[in-house]
Formats: C-alpha cells, structure tokens, sequence
C-alpha cells in the first residue's frame, strides 16, 4: 500500500477527465481499508470505486481511496435460490456474467452497466424494466470514524429511484465492502417487456428466450445506443428520467400528445428524460469537446480535452432548456465532484 501525492485520475473516472488527486491510494482488503482509514484519521477522504458515475469538475484536495477489493462467491443455496456476494472492487458486468454462467437469474437486465459491483447499491443502479433492489440480499459497509463493519438489510438501504440511504442520511459516513444478491436458480422471472429487448429477440428469432439471450439482447441494444467509455469518454446516462405528478403530466401531454410515458403510480408518471432532450434539440451536438452522443441524448460525451466545467455547462444548458420547452425539471443522475 502505497499513497502518491498528485495521482492523475484521467484513467479513474469514465469521462477521463484530467484531474488530480492530492493523495492516492489503492486497497485491495478490508484490513487494508481499515488502516488506511486509521493512519489517516484527520486527513479529508474522497472514496472513488469504477469512477462511472462522477463528473469531475476539480481537482481532489484529500487522500483519495481506491477500493479495489476483489472476489466472489456462493455464500448459501438451495433448489431455488442462491446468494451471490462480490466484493465491492469487482467490475459489474463482469459479476453479471459470472451469474448468468452459472444460469443464475435475476441481473441479466443490468448487463453493461458500467461501474464496480461496490457502488451499485448507492445509486440502485437500473436498467430495462429491473433495479438493484429486486435483487439485493444485504450488503456490508465500513463505519468510515468507527472502523465497524455494518451488515445493511434492503429495507436498511431504503431503496428508491436511483436513490439510496447511502446518498441521504448515511452519506460518507460507510463504504461498501461487498454486496449479496438472492438469484433464482430455476423459474427466472424473464422481463423483456422494456425497451427494445422483445423486437431483439425477435430480430434473432428466438421465442422462448435464456438468461444469456437476454443479456445478449441487451448488450447489442446498448452498444448500438452507447458509446464504449475506452473510446469516447461518458458515464452512461447523465440524467435521471423525471417522475411527474399525472396531473401535471396530463397538462403538458396536451401540448405534447407525444410524449412518451411510464406509470409509476395512481399519482405519478416517468417521462424519457432522452425524449425530451432529443425533442429539445441537443442530440449529437457538440459544443467543443463536450457533447451529447449522436445514438443518445441521455449520455453526455467527452470528445478528449473537455473540462469536467465544459461537461456540466452543457448539462446546465440541457436542463434549462428542457424546463423552458416543457416545464419539466430534468436531475444529474452522474454526481458532480
């Protein structure tokens, strides 16, 4: 364990932004984490996982910690169902694809979704009609000033859309060590009734499809839509979808007889946050080196030299935009360092 002063996080975050870290460190143990946590107990701390889900705008003036704890197993089972814990340094996708190997159901809707298994609760991270909590058992967490490890039960995390008790009261105080996930080993729920996966599966022909067919379906639909972050620096989608009340939905819907929409209650309703950028007229512009990608206005887009400032301008005049044409607020879902 090594801390280096001035790290360059260009290759830390998924933008690959060019900021710099006053201190860095990498650890790769829960035993490891506590020291570092110890020997540094007065010092400003930043805890960075995948780095896909964060806007660097500036420099880090703290040591930043980089979980880098990796490992995964089979913690219970029976005919029906098994517990599957990955360490919190584990790549996401690459975890979705051990499970679905061993023809485990229950996350194949998340396939590349970029990020490492430790930051998934935070966000409840969801894709094509399924969120983490679906599937979420518990997850530990280290007590940042006690040094305690917390087990933290789903109704603990206080689920909601892209919101968790990790970004609300107990923000910075925990960092997830690992996460376990209750998987199906037969009877899968299958769920393509989201997105393009039923018109997918029809274009391979496949009727009655596997959890591999799925996560297949979905990995051509998001490379056609998303740009690889080693090629083109994003963070996948950098606005939540808005949930209106249905009475302000159904006012602007007059206006707007297009307008895509998802119920979510008696009271509610999703609107596409893409839609409305697209509609907005920002798809595929570019403003510098920032932009919105051409396949997807929901993904913002470094095209190599943009500032994490040049990103956010752009995000600010999206949403501004956005309130002005349908008098919708539209929220970052990426967090803005």
């Amino acid at each position: 364990m090594e801390i280096t002063a001035n790290f360059s996080l260009k290759n830390h975050n998924t933008f690959g932004i060019e900021a710099k870290a006053k201190q860095f460190v990498s650890v790769h143990s829960v035993a490891e984490l506590k020291t570092v946590l110890q020997e540094n107990s007065s010092q400003k701390k930043f805890i960075l996982g995948g780095g896909s889900n964060m806007l660097l705008t500036q420099d880090i003036d703290a040591l930043v910690i980089h979980v880098d704890l990796k490992g995964k197993k089979i913690i219970e089972e029976n005919d029906d169902y098994v517990l599957a814990e990955a360490q919190a340094g584990e790549n996401w996708h690459e975890f979705v694809l051990w499970t679905i190997g061993q023809d485990f159901g229950g996350l194949e809707n998340m396939s590349l979704i970029p990020g490492n298994v430790g930051t998934t609760p935070i966000q409840n991270i969801g894709a094509y009609g399924t969120e983490i909590k679906d599937t979420f058992f518990y997850c530990e967490a280290l007590n940042i000033k006690t040094l305690e490890v917390k087990k933290f039960t789903k109704e603990e995390c206080k689920f909601g859309y892209r919101e968790s008790i990790f970004k609300n009261e107990a923000k910075d105080q925990y960092i997830i060590t690992s996460v376990v996930f209750k998987l199906t080993k037969q009877k899968h729920k299958i769920n393509i009734s989201y997105g393009d996966i039923a018109a997918e599966l029809t274009k391979r022909e496949i009727v009655v499809p596997t959890l591999i067919d799925i996560s297949n379906a979905i990995i051509t639909i998001r490379q056609s839509k998303l740009p690889d972050p080693k090629e083109l620096g994003n963070s996948g989608s950098f606005f939540k979808n808005p949930i209106i009340p249905k009475s302000d939905f159904e006012r602007i819907h007059l206006l707007h007889p297009e307008m895509p929409s998802y119920t979510v209650s008696e009271t509610e309703v999703k609107v596409p946050a893409g839609w409305l950028i697209e509609k907005a007229g920002f798809k595929g512009k570019r403003f510098g080196d920032a932009g919105i990608h051409k396949n997807q206005a929901l993904v913002l887009v470094n095209y190599g030299n943009a500032t994490g400032q040049d990103i956010l301008n752009v995000s600010k005049d999206i949403q501004k935009t956005v309130k002005a044409l349908f008098d919708i607020e539209i929220e970052a879902e990426v967090n803005i360092i």
